[in-house]
């Protein structure tokens, strides 16, 4: 006779396990220790085999029948449901581990970001946490295992991007809570426990005097691939932001051989709101001063065909961390760091324009760095100040060089490289 719903809630345990027969191989599986649950039986390839359907009474004798029906509609196809219910099971588990849930989260978050800082949290993703628990079940990932790929981080002396890093991971968590993959959030309770960081203060020099020495030290680490060399020189001429520089183009530079030669950045790179990056009201000029000529004009015979301006030695744009490590092993650190020219900059040319009485010239300092936000009247300033800009960015650089090596030593092997391969007479770089 086929079961009843009666039967089996007032089915009772006894010291061995109890089966209840329904029909076509259903039953209900009585334990000593109370558990009821929904069996099947059935035979596949001449074997037979057994699959559970769930527990009574969460899954009812209605849905007992149905999922029985079910498996039997697949092994009449050939199919054998117990097999295909593992696969299933395997398929779900990879698809909930740490890495698949942070991509899905990265696809939907990054609608809301820039196309620029989109690709680098997913680049800071696939560096620093994918490797190390990536594949592992989202619900089994704890606090530790988080804090033990951050200390990683920390100890390449990456501060910041360790905490930035745990904002990231930590959001994943948030979000995989929401969609019912996962119950915790490891990363939210190890804040307190990593470094300090700088608290958005980079280290830098503030004399023009310590600049120098900065420059020298830096410039006189051998090892260094001449792209790297004359980005750090670039960003200290020109106070730009590191990546600006990193991911400079050949045709942002404008008029090189005339009486106003400028870099025009545009709004795409800039840092700004998403809207302001696709405005080219928000391009940013940069007044080239002759030293960042003589620069820019050297890069580009060197690179030969690259469309960056400063190529890595594989030819794609530097690492965020590249230039970082020439400060390093220049001995600078927690002394000075690229983005800390910005800084060098701003302090020292600030005290000169108090010193000479130019009070006026504050506000031009900080439009030449970007700081001012604005729609057309930022634009109209930027032009309309270009002429004083453009002689305090000469003043700076004739500051800043003065003394320092000349450009020429950066680059000198791979000249002469040019030179045995084109001959000297094609050279065209010219003497700096």
């Amino acid at each position: 006779m086929a079961l009843s719903d009666t039967a089996c809630r007032k089915a009772v345990p006894s010291g061995k396990p109890i089966k209840l027969a329904d029909a076509n191989g259903l039953f209900l599986l009585v334990l000593p220790t109370g558990t009821k649950s929904w069996c099947w039986k059935y035979r596949f390839a001449g074997r037979e085999k057994r699959l559970t359907l769930g527990r009574y009474p969460v899954v009812s004798l209605k849905d007992a029948r149905t999922a029985r029906d079910k498996a039997r509609a697949k092994l009449a196809e050939g199919i054998d449901p117990g097999a295909e219910l593992q696969r299933r099971k395997r398929q779900n588990v990879k698809a909930e581990n740490f890495e698949a849930i942070a991509r899905a989260w990265h696809d939907q978050k990054k609608s809301k970001l820039t196309p620029r800082y989109a690709k680098q949290v997913l680049e800071r993703l696939e560096r620093n946490i994918f490797r190390e628990f990536g594949s592992h079940p989202i619900r089994s990932i704890e606090p530790g295992d988080v804090l033990a790929a951050l200390r990683r981080i920390e100890a390449r002396g990456s501060l910041t991007m360790a905490r930035e890093v745990r904002t990231h991971v930590s959001e994943i968590f948030v979000w995989a809570i929401a969609s019912g993959l996962a119950t915790s959030d490891p990363a939210a309770i190890i804040g307190k426990a990593l470094a300090p960081s700088t608290g958005g203060r980079r280290p830098a020099v503030l004399s023009i005097e310590q600049a120098r020495d900065v420059l020298a030290k830096i410039e006189a680490v051998s090892l260094a691939h001449w792209s790297t060399k004359l980005a750090s020189r670039l960003i200290a001429l020109t106070a730009a932001r590191p990546g600006m520089v990193r991911l400079a183009e050949r045709r942002e530079f404008e008029d090189l051989d005339g009486a106003e030669p400028q870099w025009r950045i545009p709004a795409a790179k800039m840092k700004l709101s998403a809207g302001q990056k696709t405005d080219a009201a928000f391009d940013f000029t940069i007044p080239l001063a002759r030293q960042s000529v003589q620069l820019v004009k050297a890069a580009m015979a060197i690179g030969g065909s690259s469309s960056l301006l400063l190529p890595a030695e594989n030819g794609r744009p530097m690492s965020d961390s590249t230039i970082s490590k020439l400060y390093r092993d220049a001995g600078l650190r927690d002394r000075h760091v690229p983005h800390g020219w910005r800084a060098t900059f701003s302090t020292v040319m600030n005290e000169r324009a108090a010193e000479l009485g130019n009070a006026g010239d504050r506000a031009i300092i900080d439009l030449m760095l970007a700081h001012v936000q604005g729609g057309v009247e930022i634009a109209y300033n930027r032009a309309a100040y270009m002429s004083r800009r453009r002689a305090l960015a000469q003043e700076w650089a004739d500051l800043l060089i003065d003394g320092v090596q000349p450009l020429d030593n950066i680059y000198a092997g791979p000249r002469r490289k040019a030179r045995s391969e084109r001959g000297a007479e094609h050279d065209g770089l010219g003497e700096i």
